[in-house]
């Protein structure tokens, strides 16, 4: 039954890496998506635009735009697979740009006309790279943009040497006059063998240029996605630490820790609570009846603690500890301990607990702890140690020969703010104390049983 389950072991699906790994694999899916939608639209454009006055040109076109759909699908059933490899997504970017990139270097502006190869150039080629970019961008990966953009530049590159080889001359920005009159202008720059070489390395350097942008982006899209996922993991592992006996403030003020929690010495304020007669409600009602009772008694018990900004450190059989002041510091813990005490006793007053009354008794001392994560062997658990711990146990224990359901110690009394309700008990010999200590009890407490 017991539920202090402090033992963490990180999920594998929360991995950094493996979450980004999925949503690149999500993103190449998405990007063939739209890539096969765009392919579907300007294919319908080109073919259907050279229908009736071309048809063996939109028979080309509607054989090249199945030509790419049928890669996508390849590409896409093979993502994420057995046969999926790192460089696959790589294959298919060269492979989408070494066909257009062949395309432009071999097909003529017009068939029906004999122009010169770099006159092609003239028309909208280098938006069929960026479309390639784009998809490319949907991947989610920095280096596949990156790969697109350099491999783009080099084909367009390439596409344009072959056309300058297959003219054997081009004219281009050096032919001008270093003063050209808009004669001279136009007599080159409209010239067929016209290419702009100049032109078309800009154009390359943009390419790439844009995709070192683009991949820039989504680099800083993927270490915000990391920061994102490793918070979640170390809220995850501070939850993991202290279950749902943690209130929200403190498992944020954890996470700067990184779930480390080393242990630290402060001054703290225990709460040690125990059921009355708990070894008879046993025997009588048996282990699954009991473990009943005991879920709806911790449920309303840790409620109350973590109301009042302490933690359950941990569940001993039908015992609580309660712990004040850490791991988040509050300088009022003795009196929050305290009201949390009073508050339990109030609430098992006047309910029960799966049909079932009970009693309880409480000690509550203030003093120096240890605190923090120990643990070996994989296995970890948040707890105290101390003098202080120790006498807050014999406390709860020394209530019962007082008579009272709640014993404070002088050094908790110390620091409330109100002691206007505490009746002093005496001075009793507390074993394990080198010399006697003053114990008090809240006034209700003192009938409470």
């Amino acid at each position: 039954m017991v539920r202090e389950n402090c033992n963490y072991n990180p999920d594998l699906s929360t991995d950094v890496d493996l979450t980004i790994k999925r949503a690149e694999h999500a993103g190449l899916k998405l990007a063939i998506i739209g890539r096969s939608i765009a392919l579907v639209l300007l294919g319908l454009w080109l073919v259907f635009s050279r229908l009736n006055t071309n048809p063996d040109t939109a028979a080309n076109f509607a054989l090249l735009v199945g030509t790419f759909l049928v890669l996508g699908l390849m590409h896409f059933s093979i993502i994420g697979t057995r046969l999926d490899r790192f460089w696959i997504k790589y294959l298919f970017v060269t492979l989408d740009i070494g066909i257009v990139s062949g395309l432009i270097a071999t097909q003529p502006l017009f068939a029906t006309a004999d122009l010169p190869a770099v006159m092609i150039f003239r028309s909208s080629m280098l938006s069929f790279y960026f479309v390639i970019l784009g998809v490319s961008a949907v991947s989610f990966s920095p280096p596949l943009v990156l790969w697109s953009g350099f491999i783009g530049a080099a084909g367009y590159l390439s596409a344009y040497a072959a056309a300058v080889l297959q003219d054997g001359y081009v004219m281009d920005w050096a032919d001008l006059p270093s003063n050209p009159t808009s004669q001279n202008v136009i007599d080159v720059v409209l010239n067929p063998s016209f290419g702009g070489t100049g032109s078309r390395i800009q154009e390359g350097i943009i390419l790439v240029v844009v995709a070192l942008l683009i991949a820039i982006v989504m680099h800083r899209a993927q270490n915000t996605l990391r920061e994102k996922i490793t918070a979640e993991r170390d809220r995850q592992s501070i939850t993991g630490i202290f279950g749902r006996f943690v209130p929200e403030p403190i498992v944020d003020a954890m996470i700067a820790d990184q779930g480390l929690l080393e242990p630290i010495e402060r001054e703290a304020t225990i709460l040690f609570t125990d059921i009355v007669g708990f070894t008879n409600l046993t025997e009588r009602l048996g282990p699954k009846k009991t473990v009943e009772i005991l879920n709806s008694y911790f449920d309303e018990m840790t409620g109350i603690v973590t109301d009042h900004g302490g933690i359950v450190a941990s569940f001993h059989g039908d015992a609580i500890l309660a712990i004040f002041n850490v791991p988040l510091e509050n300088p009022d813990h003795a009196d929050l301990a305290l009201k949390a005490a009073q508050e339990m006793l109030a609430r098992v007053g006047a309910q029960s607990f799966v049909g079932e009354k009970l009693s309880i008794r409480i000690g509550i001392n203030s003093g120096s702890v240890i605190a923090g994560n120990v643990g070996g062997g994989g296995r970890q658990s948040y707890t105290v140690y101390g003098d202080a711990v120790n006498l807050a146990s014999r406390l709860e224990a020394l209530a019962k020969e007082q008579g009272v359901s709640l014993l404070v110690s002088e050094y908790s009394v110390k620091k409330l703010a109100d002691q206007s309700k505490l009746v002093s008990v005496g001075t009793t010999a507390v074993r394990g104390q080198s010399k006697p200590v003053d114990i008090y009890t809240w006034g209700p407490g003192l009938d409470a049983n």
